[in-house]
């Protein structure tokens, strides 16, 4: 029996409070209490941290019960959220609780056994408190497990570390969190007195063996490269209530007021039917926007909104709100999205779609969260487009698809700042052996391709720092390569400390209520300079009014319900994964396969998707106007170029490709940089998840079909690097690499760095190694020559893999030239309704910086209805109106 092997204190608790363990209990815990790292894949509520943490409570106990526990930090759980780390401290309580009084009953003396927060909102005199008294178990997050591991007085108490517990590990793997916290464990590793065991947990991995690795490092892969753990996989699917919800007026590719009301009204009366509902929204702005509808619908005191620009006390408060049954509705970012336990929840909303089969999933787990209870997820479609896309996601999750998550590559600004951390916290006076630096690094599994050359070049960036006009900065390390060591300058740990971590910066303003001085959370930098005194704005679903406006700062007072405005904030949206994308066009092939009779494609869209008949013949008809228009309709199998004339003489150019966001982020810049080059000519142009448009001018003659030659797999990696120095994505992610290289330092002198500050010192660093970026273009001859610097090539990589996909890119390209790809080109004389979304995109899907008003892809008419007709169609008289004037 699995709880034989617990003490029976343990084992007595569990039985009585959860009867028999899970699958994932059963399959780990032998696992785990051998000693062996271990990785658990399983759906949401089936007891996966229980089935991490009973082990290492259980040997507390033991020790307790022994007389041999002592005051030394044994376990250490990093969860990616600091929601998610409050969340576990309040119910590790109720197994250690329960524990203690079994013991007492038995006769035995029950332990004393402390857990304790540690995250970048954890108070200065909390984090002393713990220091002079250390927990046994610590729960945190990546960044300030960096933090512990570099600060003096914090490194003693991670030594006698014994068990390590890493919860939504794939939410980590997937970026430069993820890489930096791999660094981190290397660290801790080298530090304990013994090799921690790991365990990893998480509901969505796909591949699992690939994270396997990313846990153990490479020191835990055997000479096959597979990794040496135990993988208990239950797979992550679970039967699931899912459907699409869809206003009452037909869709169209841009929402009107009307609409969105019928929107509020059905979101309203669902909430109304349930306890509790939790709903889900991709940007804070929306999440404050239907905070305060909903408001006006439930009542303020039944709705508010969860994001990360809310201050903790407000975040803290809405979940205990909503755990203990007093909110109706929670309306949350993906603040909550992850593993948080808040109470039970009746039903999750999801308004448009997430864009990605993994995060639609860990949402909708939120509702029945536990054992044998069915999630229930209902996901708002806001375009005809976005109906077609939140169809192919529930025929997706039927077929318990799941996208695949791919691991960084060795990024060198992370790698940079992890040296600077590691040499600063070496008590040995003599610094690193540089070779054994080395190899702790490439310990950490995105660091398994880390060449001695590379490490070298971040060896020689730290210890050469930047020459600027304000002299020589960024030098963290003295390199000494006649003795092979490495030793930290002054001043090194404190940089490494204040100005570290993988989150990149934003450009944010605090907002403090007066005369409280309360921190209330954070606006946009560009939204805090637009507002003037006496404006009203809403955050965190309350009013306030702006007394002031200060460097870095909005202070503001109650404004007592007025009516306010939505602050709004900037950033990337992220591109539809190209798993779902597959989907979707999948999805096309098969309803054109059905479209005559249409009765057909409805019938199957229903069967497959789950969906109703009215959703089913509106993506029919939708899907049928657009076969119509082009004749074909346009897949990962079959592209189609569409050009039509726009009522200023000039045309539209759209290439539908249903690719996703970041292949056609990356096919938009380079066609448009190819045109420049062609006709000397700056174009208009904006990509988003199934099109790219090109707003050309009446100079732009040529045969369509030509455009599909104009870019080549071997020659297009240059021409795209070119056109992304242009980008307002190289500039910013500049900033952040140099900031995570602790280039530039984001805190001196004990206080944050202004935004604007921050800037152009990174704005100075780009010059002092790359003049070129910032040179006229008049003294420019030919392409911009980009310097042999490991940071300009990291920041170039970004933007390659980060924003674009220049492998899946490249890929397409490969498969067009050998003909794996049909190519149509079709001159259409209106728009047709696949274009309409494209047409009308929002700014975060811009390629150029000529502001909405300019746009000329605006200046296009389109049809609301999907009715496609034919130039006679369109010159017709009508009749009616000819009889009406007689």
């Amino acid at each position: 029996m699995p709880l034989s092997r617990f003490h029976p204190a343990v084992a007595e608790w569990f039985q009585a409070t959860f009867g028999a363990p899970t699958e994932p209990q059963r399959l780990g815990w032998p696992a785990i209490q051998s000693g062996q790292d271990t990785l658990i894949a399983a759906p949401t509520g089936s007891g996966k941290t229980l089935a991490a943490f009973l082990t290492a409570i259980d040997s507390l106990v033991r020790q307790g019960v022994a007389g041999k526990l002592g005051d030394e930090l044994q376990v250490v759980y990093v969860s990616p959220l600091k929601a998610l780390s409050n969340d576990i401290k309040q119910n590790l309580s109720v197994p250690l609780s329960g524990v203690q009084d079994r013991l007492w009953q038995m006769g035995q003396v029950a332990p004393e056994i402390r857990t304790w927060v540690r995250t970048g909102d954890t108070p200065a005199a909390e984090r002393q408190k713990m220091l002079r008294k250390p927990p046994h178990i610590l729960v945190t997050t990546p960044e300030s497990l960096y933090i512990l591991l570099t600060a003096e007085k914090s490194r003693p108490i991670l030594r006698a570390v014994r068990t390590v517990i890493v919860d939504e590990i794939h939410a980590v793997a997937r970026d430069k969190r993820g890489s930096h916290l791999a660094l981190s464990l290397e660290r801790l590793d080298a530090l304990a007195s013994q090799k921690p065991v790991r365990i990893g947990l998480s509901a969505t991995q796909n591949p699992i063996e690939e994270i396997a690795r990313f846990l153990v490092g490479t020191r835990g892969l055997d000479s096959h490269g597979h990794p040496r753990c135990a993988i208990i996989d239950t797979g992550h699917a679970r039967k699931m209530d899912l459907g699409i919800e869809t206003p009452s007026s037909p869709l169209s590719a841009v929402c009107s007021n009307e609409t969105w009301e019928e929107i509020y009204d059905r979101l309203a009366a669902l909430i109304r039917a349930e306890r509790t509902t939790l709903v889900f929204v991709n940007t804070r702005r929306l999440a404050e926007r239907l905070a305060m509808h909903l408001s006006q619908r439930l009542g303020e005191d039944k709705v508010t909104a969860h994001h990360g620009s809310l201050s903790r006390p407000h975040r803290l408060s809405a979940e205990q709100r909503l755990k203990s049954g007093q909110l109706q509705a929670l309306v949350a970012t993906a603040s909550l999205e992850l593993g948080i336990d808040i109470g039970t929840v009746d039903l999750v909303c999801q308004l448009g779609s997430p864009h990605s089969i993994s995060t639609f999933l860990q949402r909708v787990g939120r509702s029945g969260h536990t054992l044998g209870a069915t999630p229930r997820g209902r996901v708002f479609a806001l375009s005809r487009d976005e109906l077609v896309e939140c169809a192919a996601l529930l025929r997706a999750v039927r077929r318990k698809r799941l996208d695949r998550l791919t691991i960084p590559e060795k990024p060198l600004d992370i790698l940079a700042q992890q040296i600077v951390a590691a040499v600063a916290s070496e008590e040995d006076r003599h610094g690193w052996d540089i070779g054994r630096l080395y190899d702790l690094c490439r310990g950490a599994y995105p660091y398994r391709n880390l060449s001695r050359e590379e490490f070298d070049e971040a060896l020689h960036m730290l210890s050469e720092g930047f020459s600027t006009r304000r002299g020589r900065r960024g030098a963290h390390v003295h390199y000494d390569g006649i003795s092979g060591r490495v030793r930290a300058r002054k001043g090194a740990r404190l940089a490494a400390i204040t100005s570290g971590g993988a989150i990149p910066d934003t450009a944010d303003y605090q907002v403090i209520l007066e005369p409280e001085g309360l921190f209330l959370g954070t606006v946009n930098e560009d939204f805090a300079i637009e507002s003037m005194t006496g404006d009203i704005f809403q955050l965190g679903n309350t009013a306030w009014k702006i007394l002031r406006v200060e460097t870095g700062v909005m202070r503001v007072e109650d404004a007592h319900g007025e009516s306010p405005s939505i602050p709004f904030w900037l950033g990337e949206a992220p591109a539809r994964t190209a798993e779902l994308s597959a989907e979707v066009s999948e999805l096309r092939e098969e309803v054109e396969k059905r479209l005559e009779p249409p009765e057909e494609a409805v019938r199957w869209l229903q069967a497959e998707a789950g969906i109703t008949e009215a959703q089913a013949r509106e993506i029919t008809e939708y899907l049928g106007a657009a076969k119509k228009a082009l004749g074909v309709l346009p897949t990962q199998k079959t592209v189609i170029l569409e050009r039509f004339f726009d009522p200023t003489g000039g045309m539209q150019l759209v290439v539908h490709a249903p690719f996703g966001g970041r292949i056609n982020r990356a096919w938009g810049l380079a066609l448009r940089k190819r045109f420049c080059r062609s006709f000397n000519f700056e174009l208009q142009a904006a990509a988003n998840e199934d099109a790219i448009v090109l707003s050309l001018g009446p100079q732009h003659s040529f045969p369509l079909e030509e455009v599909f030659s104009y870019l080549s797999a071997g020659s297009v990696e240059p021409l795209l690097v070119q056109a992304l120095l242009a980008a307002p994505m190289f500039p910013t992610r500049w900033r952040w690499n140099a900031s995570r290289s602790l280039a530039i330092l984001r805190q001196q002198g004990g206080k944050r760095v202004p935004a604007a500050l921050l800037r152009m010192r990174a704005d100075d660093l780009l010059v002092a190694v790359f003049p070129d970026s910032a040179a006229c273009a008049e003294n420019l001859t030919g392409p911009i020559e980009i310097p042999d610097h490991p940071l300009v090539r990291q920041t170039i990589h970004d933007c390659l893999t980060e924003a674009m996909d220049i492998d899946g890119f490249l890929a397409l390209l490969r498969a067009m030239e050998q003909g794996k790809i049909r190519l149509l080109a079709r001159e259409t004389v209106e728009p047709s309704p696949l274009a309409h979304e494209i047409l009308n995109a929002r700014p975060y899907a811009f390629l150029d910086d000529a502001p909405l008003e300019e746009r000329r892809a605006r200046a296009v008419q389109t049809r609301r209805s999907g009715e496609v007709r034919s130039a006679d169609e369109i010159g017709q008289l009508d009749p009616q109106a000819i009889a009406g004037v007689r």
